[in-house]
């Protein structure tokens, strides 16, 4: 379809990537809207979301045929939708895991989040439940960190994991950032990016673009953005601020464009 401005200008900072995309995921956190709300959200952004994440265990509050439209409404723009990783350790943690993917076939879901964020998994059945849910032809996307502070990972099991995860077939692996995106990961109590925190986990990744950094707040956004370009993935982004997210890749919000008009300038 034709963008409203189409032909007066191109984008300040080129080189965006477009479905389907393999760098450059926005990832969406969704605690509850409705059916308004999705309709709304698939016109006005569909084509910049790739990933909608249930998240908590909010879908379990859902009726079925609710849960179902909903999913397959965002199925049709092209947008992957899971239940969120903390549902999954539930279930795991209930003995409930293999009804758990049962049910989320039946029910429309093309993506399982696995984590251990609250409860413990060790790596063996963190690598056995990934093929689980591989072998039942979900895309798998893990994640790694701790949402309790005092519960951080030491950063060689980190680079461990996301090793480990990204060798049984995840897709994607998010550093944990909570959706409040404070005191947790890579963010200090106020929300500002802990640099050390960041270099210290990609010193050990092979490919940055295998992981997806949550990041709920703006100006964490543009940081990653400015750190590794407008196809950084970012996660846990508000459903109202998909655009807003979007205008600063590609440079239509103040700093990704200053330091676009000051290379051009050199």
């Amino acid at each position: 379809m034709t963008k409203a401005w189409e032909g007066i200008t191109e984008m300040p900072v080129q080189g965006r990537s477009s479905k389907p995309r393999t760098t450059g995921l926005t990832m969406v956190i969704d605690k509850g809207i409705g059916m308004n709300q999705v309709t709304d959200l698939v016109q006005t952004s569909g084509e910049f979301i790739d990933i909608i994440k249930l998240t908590f265990g909010t879908s379990a509050f859902y009726n079925r045929e609710f849960l179902m439209e909903k999913i397959r409404l965002l199925a049709a723009a092209d947008i992957d939708v899971m239940p969120g990783g903390t549902f999954l350790e539930v279930a795991l943690w209930k003995g409930a895991y293999e009804k758990y993917l049962e049910k989320a076939k039946e029910l429309g879901f093309s993506t399982i989040e696995i984590s251990d964020g609250t409860i413990e998994i060790d790596l063996a059945t963190r690598k056995k439940i990934i093929r689980q849910a591989l072998d039942m032809d979900f895309k798998v996307i893990t994640e790694v960190g701790k949402k309790d502070p005092k519960e951080a990972l030491p950063i060689a099991l980190v680079h461990q994991m996301i090793r480990e995860d990204l060798e049984c077939g995840a897709l994607k692996v998010i550093i944990e950032a909570r959706e409040a995106g404070k005191g947790v990961g890579i963010f200090d109590h106020t929300g500002k990016i802990k640099q050390d925190e960041v270099d210290n986990i990609i010193a050990g990744v092979e490919d940055i673009d295998l992981l997806v950094w949550e990041a709920p707040i703006k100006n964490q956004q543009q940081e990653l953005i400015l750190q590794f370009g407008n196809n950084v993935n970012l996660g846990n982004v508000p459903a109202d601020e998909v655009l807003a997210l979007e205008a600063l890749r590609q440079g239509l919000r103040g700093d990704t464009l200053k330091r676009a008009y000051l290379a051009n300038k050199q």
